[in-house]
């Protein structure tokens, strides 16, 4: 036998020989369709409904289009997937049970059901969208997840929920209403890419969850655009927070995260909200438009911010310390929308250096009485006496090489479209029980 015909042999007995396809039709005999398929096989649903709950306990696909309706007629989670290499396709899932504690679910993969394939679902009235449970290297990708719209935000379930399993990948989902749009806790190694939020509690929300990727989401009037907390190692890249609430992006004792190319522009209340967060590299980001272009706190140290845009916040800095922080790394700082900067030599640099916040900020600050005296001349000397004599400083924020441009991040004609549809929500006063800043509400 020749070379090429072995190999020939070898892949055909690699394939799964005794698969097929089989046409499922509406009623209650998907459980038993799945019961008598062999691994490998490929289930055809047809439009109409399918009742459940389901388990799915071998490798299947289970494929169809959008009017073949799985419901779980409200008993717990819908579909569960106990057994490796099972693919979900196109098809509609609805109604799971309304048990948060037992995270009732469209869709559950646990432990062990390893590789699953979920793509191109729509998941309606479930109390969690996706519950990626203990699986490793889950492949959600192309979903459209609408949660529950209950008055209490925080007794919603989340679009996609990811515990203790490396490996997931969340791409190109369109993920609105419930309560956060993808929340990961305790897990590793995930990549978020490419998905939309809309109406939730976060778009993205990080609990310790290390060495992973959130990049190119886009968060439009959502209560906080991207949490990372408690986490380590993570790439936050290209991101767009639009319209949002509370924080545009929120680093809450998180380390050695890098940042970059995000956009957090109009409505939030902080940009950028950086506590007790440590060794993070925070560079070519665009902050625009919200109450405080940075909040800076907690002893958080041996931070780079570089070649960052603050362009039209009301307050650029709020930083409130004793310690002097340099804000910019090998002869780049970062642009500021308020600072009468001239650059004599052409090099894009200004040619003095910039102190977004100064004594009498400090005292803004903690002594917020004390803004009924922004205009008073003793409140103007102080200042002018410190642009004069930068000795009498206490500490604070220095950008010692800030930059004559801003960098620009283009949002696309849609996203534009879905963003003037929020515009002035929160000034309505739609607000709920959820606190950004307590942590015992996440």
């Amino acid at each position: 036998m020749t070379l090429g015909r072995l190999i020939l042999a070898l892949s055909l007995l690699a394939l799964p020989a005794w698969a097929e396809e089989r046409v499922v039709p509406p009623g209650p005999g998907l459980a038993a369709a799945i019961a008598g398929a062999a691994p490998g096989d490929v289930l055809i649903l047809q439009d109409g409904a399918y009742p459940g709950p389901v388990t799915l306990d071998r490798p299947l696909t289970l494929r169809g289009p959008r009017g073949a309706r799985v419901d779980g007629l409200g008993r717990g989670t819908v579909l569960t997937l106990t057994a490796p290499d099972v693919v979900l396709e196109g098809f509609t899932v609805t109604g799971s049970g309304s048990a948060n504690k037992d995270l009732d679910a469209g869709v559950k993969i646990v432990k062990g059901a390893d590789r699953a394939r979920i793509t191109g679902l729509l998941l309606q009235d479930n109390m969690h969208g996706i519950d990626v449970h203990g699986g490793r290297d889950a492949r959600i990708t192309g979903n459209e997840i609408e949660g529950r719209q209950s008055p209490r935000m925080n007794e919603r379930g989340n679009g996609v929920y990811v515990w203790n399993s490396p490996g997931t990948v969340v791409e190109g989902n369109r993920i609105r209403w419930g309560r956060d749009g993808i929340f990961s806790n305790a897990s590793r190694k995930g990549t978020y890419r490419g998905n939309l939020f809309r109406d939730l509690r976060f778009a993205v929300h990080y609990m310790y969850t290390h060495d992973s990727e959130v990049s190119g989401n886009i968060s439009i009037g959502n209560h906080l655009g991207f949490a990372i907390m408690f986490s380590d190692r993570v790439k936050v890249q290209g991101n767009q927070s639009l319209g949002d609430r509370d924080h545009g992006l929120m680093l809450n004792f998180a380390n050695s995260a890098d940042v970059s190319g995000n956009l957090v522009r109009g409505g939030a209340q902080k940009c950028l909200f950086i506590y007790n967060a440590h060794k993070n590299l925070i560079w070519n980001n665009r902050f625009q438009g919200c109450g405080i272009g940075i909040h800076f706190t907690a002893g958080s140290e041996r931070n780079v911010l570089t070649g960052n845009a603050f362009v039209g916040n009301a307050e650029q800095v709020k930083y409130v310390g004793t310690r002097l922080l340099e804000w910019s790394f090998e002869g780049r700082g970062n642009f500021w929308s308020d600072h009468p900067a001239f650059d004599l030599n052409g090099d894009g640099i200004a040619d003095g250096v910039f102190r977004p916040n100064d004594l009498m900020d400090h005292i803004l600050w903690s002594q917020p009485a004390a803004k009924l005296l922004t205009g008073a001349p003793s409140v103007q000397l102080i200042r002018w006496s410190q642009s004069s004599f930068p000795a009498t400083l206490p500490g604070g924020v220095l950008d010692s090489a800030p930059l004559m441009a801003p960098l620009s991040l283009p949002v696309s004609a849609d996203s534009a479209a879905m963003e003037a549809e929020v515009a002035g929500r929160w000034a309505k006063g739609s607000h709920d029980d959820f606190d950004p800043d307590d942590l015992g509400s996440h």
